[in-house]
């Protein structure tokens, strides 16, 4: 199938409008044919730039949490895009990516690698994905409804759809991780902070005991975090409950001993510890509500996007390879040409934003935000974000680490989810949804 530069005419928005239609069994059909179980295109592209999906990753048997060890690594550069050949390709590339090369091309550049459809699926979430295809409804931007399981739009007819499949991402059952942040400054110092979070999907969990989503407060994640480090944020836990069509937050900060309900813990507010650089609907390149903003799909388009890094996140990797100044180091990332769904978010009249718009770049094998161009309320670019994809592939899954978020304006850059010299993501934990309770927090916060 030949992908023309946007394959949809015009654009799709969603503000207030009733529940949209399902798509039709005949649609449904494609998934698995002529589409992928998750709705990407199966085919390659015209040129043979993009090979066909053959399935992805296989599941690795693993007992143990991994630092996995990079299946691409004999790949060779196809080539390097620099500030000296941009143009020649700049109709593949990010409006922020172009931003980069114009800020820092003395130093930036790009690697380009042949493209390997890596992601897949446990064969369950293949089948239940399907079955969301003629059940799942949006009503509005945020109150979906008869989803189960998998991604709930794999055919998705407009821009809340796609950021849907995004949210709602396989992740398997619960994941602890630690999570190392850095914040770098125009002259290349930095300061770094260590988290350890904890979280629960059971909108995802194919054990048999997942949950459904019926109403508006069912919910799909549990979240939960301790700041490590440095210091002077360290022994602050932040505690979160992701409900269809809200979400309920608690903080413990350890200055008064006692946990506090946070409705801040939404939307531009800053995520605690980073000072500002990170606000909390950043996080897992973007999470939360939906409804401050208007949402268009722009189409797909084949792109050159951070993929396959898995180099960045081996065991042997230090975080200062990762750090440098005024960028993270680019011979580490690996770049591809894949097929990208683009999104568009306008700020809505009467709300409130330190963001004016936003674009979304999404990856068609995965449902990953891959990238974001975020403008303030002038309509100036001002920061851009990054994620590198890789496959978990013990469950499998893909997920983007790190993820990075430039300021154009600071000239600075926030770096999260480095994880290479701490444990690896451990997804055998077993939690209960008590272990998430707010009334446990101050428990477990002096013990």
């Amino acid at each position: 199938m030949r992908t023309t530069p946007f394959i949809l005419a015009g654009a799709l928005s969603l503000a207030a409008l009733p529940a949209v239609a399902k798509v039709s069994p005949e649609e449904a059909a494609k998934l698995g044919g002529e589409l992928t179980p998750i709705g990407a295109e199966k085919a390659g592209n015209a040129d043979g730039t993009i090979p066909a999906w053959d399935g992805g990753l296989p599941k690795l048997d693993i007992s143990e949490p991994t630092h996995w060890e990079d299946p691409f690594a004999d790949d060779a550069i196809k080539f390097t895009i620099t500030k000296d050949n941009v143009d020649q390709y700049k109709d593949k590339l990010t409006v922020g990516h172009l931003a980069l090369f114009n800020a820092y091309g003395d130093t930036y550049k790009m690697n380009v690698y042949p493209t390997r459809r890596s992601s897949g699926f446990p064969e369950e979430y293949y089948e239940y994905t399907k079955k969301n295809a003629t059940n799942a409804t949006l009503e509005g931007t945020d109150l979906l409804l008869g989803a189960e399981v998998g991604f709930p739009f794999p055919i998705p007819k407009n821009g809340a759809e796609v950021i849907w499949n995004h949210r709602l991402k396989y992740r398997g059952k619960a994941q602890q991780r630690f999570n190392n942040q850095f914040i770098v400054l125009p002259d290349g110092s930095y300061t770094q902070s260590t988290l350890r979070e904890d979280v629960l999907f059971p909108y995802g969990n194919l054990s048999g005991d997942h949950v459904p989503i019926n109403d508006k407060d069912d919910i799909t994640i549990y979240y939960v975090a301790e700041i490590l480090s440095p210091p002077r944020n360290a022994g602050l836990f932040l505690m979160a409950w992701e409900h269809v069509d809200y979400r309920s937050a608690w903080l413990y900060p350890p200055a008064l001993r006692r946990v506090r309900r946070a409705p801040s813990v939404a939307y531009d507010n800053p995520y605690e510890g980073t000072d500002g650089n990170q606000f909390y609907d950043q996080v897992d390149m973007y999470n939360g509500a939906l409804d401050r903003f208007t949402w268009k799909l722009i189409g797909k388009k084949e792109m050159y996007i951070p993929v396959n890094s898995f180099a960045m996140n081996e065991a042997s990797v230090k975080y200062e390879d990762v750090i440098g100044k005024s960028h993270i180091n680019q011979d580490l990332p690996r770049y591809e040409l894949r097929r990208v769904w683009i999104v568009e978010a306008d700020l809505k009249e009467g709300t409130t934003h330190k963001f004016g718009k936003r674009r979304f770049y999404v990856d068609e094998d995965s449902w990953n935000i891959v990238a974001v161009d975020c403008y303030d309320t002038r309509g100036n670019l001002w920061k851009v974000q990054e994620g590198h994809l890789i496959v978990e592939r013990g469950l499998p899954a893909s997920t983007t680490v790190p993820e990075i978020i430039y300021d154009l304006q600071a000239r600075s850059y926030f770096a999260t989810a480095l994880r290479s010299e701490d444990e690896a993501n451990n997804q055998f934990v077993d939690y209960d949804t008590r272990f998430f309770d707010p009334r446990e927090l101050k428990r477990r916060a002096t013990r």
